[in-house]
């Protein structure tokens, strides 16, 4: 790395990038091409796909059959009135609550502000 000074009139240098870095040499051995820039816009632009209440549902139950979660005293839930997910921290011992998110006043919060939508706000376009 150099430094030139402000005043300097040298010439701006150009970024060296090599053609094809080890991502690419990689993907080339394994039998698959770089995806184009295409290819990668349309990724990144598309919606994603929203999992029905039956695969979260589902995902939950076999979040909480995991050793790990019971180890470390995890529960994962949905929440019938706002269908958010919730994650409980449990203590082993006690059985005792010590963390949920999100909490249980947020959950109240967007509760009543999903029954009043179009209350809080009255302007038309």
């Amino acid at each position: 790395m150099t430094i030139d000074s402000i005043g300097s009139a040298a010439p701006a240098r150009t970024a060296e990038r090599p053609q094809f870095g080890a991502e690419t040499a990689a993907l080339q051995q394994a039998g698959r091409a770089p995806a184009t820039a295409l290819e990668t816009a349309a990724a990144v632009k598309g919606p994603a796909p929203t999992p029905t209440l039956e695969q979260v549902t589902h995902a939950v139950s076999e979040l909480n059959k995991s050793s790990q979660a019971k180890s470390q005293g995890l529960e994962f839930s949905i929440d019938q009135d706002s269908k958010r997910t919730v994650v409980k921290v449990i203590d082993q011992t006690t059985k005792e609550v010590l963390r949920q998110i999100p909490s249980p006043e947020a959950l109240e919060i967007a509760k009543s502000l999903g029954s009043t939508k179009g209350l809080l706000i009255k302007q038309t376009a």
